[in-house]
């Protein structure tokens, strides 16, 4: 089984709604994969889960134990462990993954999705939701594990 770590700040709203989406449909279709999530800087929010992906998820059909029981900080381990690496939004992640794990910043597929800040939930979860569809259908096309590589799918 090989394993896609999902990036964002908090492990609470982008990240979290990502691993789950991603676990629910690699399940669904018998793909080789699963996904987890970690935060870079965890103390910036409060609780397990945001409301917004509760609710997007509910909305979906989508259980919630596709996603962890609660928010986890990211660890060296954590991107050692991985196949695939996506953090959400490269200009928000890529200095922090520079300030804490210069080694990695690198090697990880970044994506341009905006948080609360600067998008409503429905537009964000949407564009994870699309993105993370156009990558299991990737990933499901790939030959063997291993054989390709991934580059950023989408450019800041």
């Amino acid at each position: 089984m090989e394993k896609i770590l999902f990036i964002c700040t908090g492990n609470y709203y982008r990240s979290r709604f990502a691993e789950a989406v991603f676990n629910h449909a690699a399940r669904r279709d018998g793909l080789a994969w699963a996904a987890y999530s970690r935060g870079l800087a965890i103390h910036m929010a409060e609780g397990d889960l945001s409301e917004h992906t509760a609710r997007a998820l509910c909305v979906r059909g989508i259980a919630g134990h596709h996603t962890g029981p609660t928010r986890v900080s990211l660890a060296a381990s954590d991107l050692a462990g991985a196949s695939l690496i996506v953090a959400m939004k490269r200009d928000e992640h890529r200095p922090l993954l520079l300030e804490h794990f210069p080694e990695w910043a690198d090697r990880i597929t970044y994506w341009n999705v905006h948080d609360l800040d600067q998008a409503g939930p429905e537009e964000a979860l949407s564009e994870i939701e699309g993105l993370v569809r156009n990558l299991i259908d990737r990933l499901a096309s790939r030959p063997c594990p291993g054989s390709a590589r991934f580059g950023d799918t989408r450019k800041a």
